[in-house]
């Protein structure tokens, strides 16, 4: 699935394994999260990735709050992506970790587990969260205890380019009604239709986010509570088997075609490049997707295996993550700032989508009339879907997914494995990296 999130393949090969070995036992002995709000001089750490529009957003965020509280300073300590985790857990493991952090899923039992993460449970006098869907805020939950709050959501959808659509004569489908099926059966017609100059439908399979449905739509989960590997063999299989399909009956472009993508920026997709009909996206993606295309581009649900499952089959995905260090002086205050971040319509007049759409409620009610047109569609298309419960946060150790999952793709689309074969080894060893950490 072209997610735009290729960066993440980096955890695995780089970050991941910095993270894995700097992070050691780093039980917290900060502060008092549920304290008073000191009126004496503090200072913050923050720290956060992200491009230079995100920095100066941020920038701004901070110089409202230390104009709201003057006795606190907030100093940003931002890098880009591929030096992030690794500077992180070095500052972790040498007990000078930044009092707040920004977070990703991948990463997040990881550094809870390993005690560097408060409970912000523990802080609810300064950071409130009744403005989130509780399916949203679970997201952020490992074994219960909450070590991070969403800054925006995301849901999975189907990209459709509504002027290609037209342009062959196809209606735009039936999106509360659609299955994998039709999908297939529209996405034929579009290739027949355009003489292979268009697919119908861009392949997928290469983020964690395309398995997690599949499973969820056959009423499996990707992981256990526990932790484990519990998609059975059969649906995976059935999963690859129907990415083959789409490759072998030229719906999808040919599996080489497919694999250089992969490996591309969001601009060089199928989606964007306008040379397929339909594409898996997350939903926030729109407005970049758009505005490469030049097309009329819409948001769908999700078609279904027509199982009574597959009908609360989508979930939140986390943006990102707010977490405060366990080892942080002033946890009070660091929580106050996660909940400005969070909460309040001033903040997020200023920081808009750029981590997501907002997860609190009432600041994205607020926003909606600050946004592109295709940021509203993302928005509406949130209120517009059924979401189910979260998925279990990624264990520790399975941070390498998404190289592993890529690989196994890649075999079956070239027919080096089956689809069985590939299900199988799959499973076994992303369970040995959960055995191993």
């Amino acid at each position: 699935m072209y997610n735009g999130l290729s960066r993440r393949t980096l955890l695995s090969l780089g970050a991941g394994a910095a993270a894995a070995s700097a992070l050691a036992a780093c039980g917290g002995d900060g502060g008092d999260a549920g304290g008073e709000i000191t009126k004496d001089a503090v200072k913050l750490r923050f720290t956060w990735w992200g491009s230079d529009a995100r920095h100066k957003r941020t920038q701004q965020a901070i110089d409202m709050f230390t104009k709201k509280y003057p006795n606190i300073t907030v100093s940003g300590e931002f890098k880009e992506w591929n030096g992030y985790w690794d500077s992180l857990a070095t500052t972790v493991a040498a007990n000078d970790a930044p009092d707040i952090i920004q977070m990703d899923e991948l990463y997040l039992a990881s550094y809870a587990e390993r005690g560097a993460l408060l409970d912000l449970g523990t802080a609810t006098k300064h950071l409130k969260t009744d403005g989130i869907d509780p399916a949203a805020l679970d997201t952020g939950k490992v074994d219960g205890k909450q070590y991070a709050v969403p800054t925006g959501v995301a849901a999975y959808s189907i990209v459709a380019n509504t002027t290609l659509l037209e342009q062959y004569k196809i209606p735009v489908p039936d999106d509360s009604t659609w299955t994998w099926d039709d999908l297939k059966r529209i996405g034929l017609e579009v290739s027949k239709a355009s003489g292979g100059k268009v697919t119908g439908v861009q392949s997928w399979g290469f983020d964690a986010g395309g398995v997690n449905i599949w499973a969820r739509q056959a009423g499996a989960t990707l992981y256990d509570a526990s932790g484990k590997v519990s998609i059975p063999p059969a649906v995976l299989a059935g999963y690859w088997q129907y990415l083959l399909d789409l490759a072998k009956q030229g719906i999808a472009p040919a599996p080489s075609v497919t694999v250089e993508r992969a490996g591309a920026s969001l601009d060089q997709s199928g989606t964007a490049t306008n040379t397929s009909a339909f594409g898996t996206w997350w939903n926030t993606q729109l407005t970049s997707l758009s505005a490469a295309s030049g097309q009329q581009l819409k948001l769908l649900k999700l078609p279904t295996n027509g199982q009574a499952a597959a009908a609360e089959s989508p979930y939140y995905k986390p943006s990102m993550f707010w977490s405060v260090s366990s080892r942080s002086k002033h946890p009070a205050e660091a929580a106050l700032f996660v909940d400005f971040l969070l909460n309040t319509t001033e903040a997020g007049e200023v920081l808009l989508t750029d981590r997501g759409v907002p997860s609190n409620s009432t600041v994205r009610s607020a926003i909606t009339g600050k946004l592109a047109d295709t940021d509203k569609a993302a928005a509406e298309y949130l209120a517009a879907i059924k979401v189910g419960a979260a998925p279990r946060v990624t264990p520790n150790g399975a941070s390498g997914i998404e190289a592993i999952l890529k690989r196994h793709t890649e075999e079956v689309l070239f027919e080096r494995q089956t689809p069985q074969a590939a299900a199988e080894s799959f499973i076994k060893e992303l369970q040995t990296e959960i055995d191993a950490a």
